[in-house]
């Protein structure tokens, strides 16, 4: 079964993010199991491109704009995000189960 959001959002139970790691927690419904997956804590997995004016005639609004852009951590349009890497990592904990129409925790 192909990884999506619409199959593990019911299994996400929190995350914790910190400066330097996210904790995503899985709790399978079925069996009362909990799965925790860490990774280390990235700021912005895509590209932004700077341009030398930028960098040389506005340095704080550069440096402002490659720290300060959000992370994704769940949507349903985005396929690389926080949770769904998390999930990624820990998936082997997990069978999809087609009486259910989910994956359970094993």
């Amino acid at each position: 079964m192909n990884i999506t959001h619409q199959n593990i959002i019911t299994l996400l139970d929190y995350v914790k993010i910190d400066s330097f790691s996210i904790v995503c927690h899985f709790k399978c419904k079925e069996t009362n199991k909990r799965v925790i997956s860490t990774l280390a804590f990235e700021p912005y997995s895509g590209k932004i491109e700077f341009t030398w004016y930028d960098l040389l005639l506005h340095p704080i609004k550069s440096y402002n704009r490659y720290y300060h852009t959000p992370i994704t951590i769940y949507s349903s349009e985005i396929n690389e995000t926080i949770v769904l890497k998390a999930f990624k990592k820990v998936s082997k904990h997990f069978k999809w189960s087609s009486d259910t129409n989910s994956y359970i925790c094993v």
